[in-house]
């Protein structure tokens, strides 16, 4: 197949558009940049040779105080659920053993919100909230150096310690599932049978406290293990530098908000298509080792067939992009926004810039089924096509069918109820698992006790002031990039650059039996002027998408519909407001 008559000759470069943009790095010229094309030295994913440590839960839900351990179920008076009265509460009456409280409902570290600016600060106060006698935040455990709190807004984690042998944490079930709703014991099932379906494929199994964290290490189990065999050795881990650069250039899932005057003030209905188990369909090849790199004189150099090859093998490349002048639809090529690791997609014909994208994304930009864009390559990278992620991604698609499957036929509701959570949990095993391949830069959070008189203390060097409560000062350290043997951002990359181009087209697996052609979908699927929205793996539409379904990974599922007249949203609150109604609304339809 003969690259797009869109692929272009170097061009002078145009002066930027947006002088409030970000500037994309590149890669140096000549030797300096060849130096970055190595593996790190004695840093490589191998298979682990030894079995985690499994750790005893409880599930709590905070505002009925129910708990539900392996040994029962009882309703606690937590009080207003402090870390203090829960570890009180809890400790009187499970066994020291427990060493992972999740908490199901209720989410306690909310519940002064009112007296802070942020979420966040809410969180950090009620983490280091007084502590019963013989407590102390975790310091250190073994070989985990990542003691102590972490402050998220939503799913925090908090650590503690009594003495020098009982550890425990307390994290949110948010982290795995929307508990939508459901009792402790229901959430506990749903972690039985999903360590059940996941026991089928790996007999060493251990639920970690993350679903990231869990799949890392299942996928490190997938790791080849037969001496001779390719990669048993482990999967090499790429220079600091293109790691970097990878970190830098290759954004996550898209989220857009397409506001008037793009789309009409009112609009005839509102409706979500979420792509199922997405990030599933996009793990079949992957690159591996040491990339290599095609700078523009090399591309240019290259056949049309090497080109064409170039571009669909996985890759990421440096790019001057021109949009067609008569172009009226939506942007296909992400682009640096203002703001730290922020990306937008510039629609507007006849603009031009320059970023970075995925061979996926740049191959639906040259081949879109609209009008091609014009494309210059300015800089890439190529890997040797493999499938590291194919195997342990196929065990997880097996494990979520068998659940889903269970949640359909299964005669007691609360079974279903728990089959469905524990689907999700797969869910989040793999897209969190993939998410832990990018090695972002390592954040160290902390907090440190006011001194007497409200006295701030001195935070560590290198660390900058996030919070101040009544008692204690919050801080966070970036500590760059750590030597990692699960380093593998370009895999990482490779799988969400090709869900974003999966979100403007994709084939379906089915052909329309009136003219027997491939049916595809996507939002370059649907009218001009239709798409309202783009949050990660879902298209919101003002049309009703009309795609086959057939519940395999990657399907477009409708899962919000309101088929009356709607106000655009303009703003995430509106947004989320209309997505909670489409999907009630669908639901009252289909009953």
């Amino acid at each position: 197949m003969a690259p797009s008559p869109a692929l272009a000759a170097p061009v002078p470069a145009p002066v930027p558009d947006g002088a409030q943009e970000r500037t994309l790095p590149s890669i140096p010229e000549g030797e300096a940049g060849d130096r970055w094309f190595r593996a790190e030295k004695d840093l490589a994913s191998t298979r682990p040779n030894f079995k985690q440590a499994a750790r005893q839960m409880a599930f709590l839900d905070t505002a009925t105080g129910v708990l539900v351990w392996q040994g029962g179920t009882v309703t606690l008076d937590l009080g207003r659920a402090s870390v203090a009265e829960i570890l009180t509460a809890v400790y009187a009456t499970v066994p020291a053993d427990v060493e992972r409280i999740y908490v199901t409902a209720g989410d306690p570290w909310h519940r002064d919100a009112e007296r802070h600016q942020f979420l966040k600060d809410a969180v950090a106060d009620w983490l280091n909230g007084p502590l019963p006698q013989g407590w102390a935040v975790e310091s250190s455990r073994g070989k985990d150096r990542q003691a102590g709190h972490l402050v998220h807004p939503r799913n925090p984690v908090g650590r503690w310690q009594r003495g020098k042998d009982q550890h425990t944490e307390i994290r949110s079930v948010g982290e795995w599932f929307d508990s939508a709703g459901a009792d402790p014991a229901t959430v506990r099932k749903a972690f039985v049978l999903l360590w059940k379906a996941l026991k089928r494929h790996w007999d060493d199994v251990v639920l970690m406290g993350s679903p990231s964290q869990t799949g890392r290490d299942l996928w490190s189990r997938t790791i080849p293990a037969k001496a001779g065999a390719r990669w048993a050795d482990g999967f090499p881990v790429m220079s600091q530098e293109i790691r970097g650069l990878l970190h830098a250039t290759a954004g996550q899932g898209r989220t857009e908000l397409i506001t008037p005057p793009r789309v009409p003030e009112r609009v005839p209905g509102w409706y979500e298509a979420d792509r199922t188990f997405a990030y599933a369909k996009h793990t079949w090849s992957s690159g591996v080792g040491v990339p290599q790199r095609v700078t523009a004189a090399a591309f240019a150099a290259m056949s049309e067939k090497e080109q064409t090859d170039a571009l669909f093998a996985p890759s990421h490349w440096q790019v001057r992009v021109t949009i067609p002048k008569e172009w009226n639809h939506v942007g296909l090529l992400p682009a640096p926004a203002p703001g730290e690791r922020s990306w937008h997609y510039p629609y507007e014909g006849g603009r031009t810039f320059v970023t970075w994208a995925g061979g996926a994304e740049v191959n639906l930009a040259l081949r879109n089924p609209v009008q091609p864009w014009r494309i210059e390559i300015l800089d890439g990278l190529v890997w040797e096509k493999g499938d590291p992620l194919k195997g342990w991604a196929n065990k997880l698609k097996d494990a979520w069918q068998s659940l889903r499957a269970l949640a359909e036929v299964h005669g007691d509701e609360r079974q279903r109820q728990a089959a469905r959570l524990a689907s999700r949990a797969v869910r989040s095993i793999l897209l969190y698992g993939i998410g832990t391949f990018a090695q972002r830069p390592r954040i160290t959070t902390g907090s440190l006790e006011l001194g007497a008189g409200g006295e701030v203390p001195e935070i560590p060097d290198g660390a900058r002031l996030t919070g101040l409560s009544d008692t204690h000062v919050s801080w966070e350290r970036n500590s760059g990039f750590a030597r990692d043997p699960y380093a593998h951002p370009d895999w990482a990359a490779g799988v969400w650059s090709a869900a974003r181009a999966a979100l403007l087209s994709a084939s379906t697996g089915t052909k329309d039996p009136a003219t027997g052609k491939p049916v595809k979908a996507g939002a370059l699927h649907l009218p001009v002027g239709s798409i309202l929205a783009f949050r990660t793996d879902a298209i919101y539409s003002s049309i009703r998408p009309d795609w086959p379904y057939r519940g395999e990974p990657g399907d477009y599922l409708l899962k919000g519909a309101m088929a009356w007249e709607q106000t655009t949203p303009t703003t995430d609150e509106e947004f989320y407001v209309l997505q909670d109604l489409g999907r009630q609304a669908l639901e009252a339809e289909e009953q």
